[in-house]
């Protein structure tokens, strides 16, 4: 039994490092600041990124140096730009933000052509704490699981409490927290406790 356990965990753990590849230790996983130049600015911008507190934004306005700026957003979701001062930014996609400053922009240069791009992400993490391997933030590289997420951990060290993991989701309404059996995920297919991560979750093992 516990070799096959071992064999399940060991699986899983070589999927995560293949997929979200990760060196050392968690602190050693983070990369703030990761780059989006390019096609990866593109992806960001067709498949709905949300934008959040710390990203770092490249805004142009065609034939207009003054406008064209990166800004970074602050950790209260808005940013700061010329003529038009406070804008709240976040959980906004990039079309979105670029309509927003067209609107806001045409009474002083008329019709804009306004380019937004990300031009860092700081703002995807997760956070395991506790009896993991390698406890600390991750960053979101794609959709990852709670299983994913903890074997980008390391896995669990040998005192978790395996039946006793719960992830913590801050939304506008307060905290939710989600229940997660390590071993009746992985050995009796309960895969609706593996829920997908969102920006800002935290996995606790007891």
């Amino acid at each position: 039994m516990l070799g096959k356990r071992w064999n399940l965990v060991a699986g899983v753990w070589m999927l995560a490092v293949m997929a979200f590849p990760v060196s050392g230790h968690a602190a050693d996983a983070v990369v703030p600041g990761t780059a989006l130049g390019g096609e990866a600015a593109v992806h960001a911008a067709e498949n709905g990124y949300r934008i959040g507190p710390g990203d770092v934004l490249s805004i142009a306005v065609w034939k207009n140096v003054d406008l064209s700026k990166a800004v970074q957003v602050l950790p209260d979701g808005t940013i700061s730009f010329p003529l038009i001062g406070q804008i709240m930014v976040e959980e906004m996609t990039v079309a979105q933000l670029r309509k927003i400053l067209q609107e806001k922009i045409a009474p002083f240069s008329p019709e804009p052509q306004i380019s937004v791009e990300v031009q860092q992400v700081n703002s995807l993490m997760v956070y395991v704490i506790g009896r993991a391997n390698h406890s600390g933030r991750f960053v979101l590289n794609g959709n990852i699981n709670v299983l994913q997420a903890l074997a980008m951990a390391g896995g669990l060290n040998p005192f978790a409490k395996r039946a006793e993991i719960k992830v913590f989701r801050t939304e506008k309404a307060g905290t939710k927290v989600y229940p997660f059996d390590y071993d009746a995920v992985t050995e009796n297919n309960a895969l609706a406790q593996n829920i997908e991560l969102k920006r800002g979750d935290i996995i606790v093992v007891p």
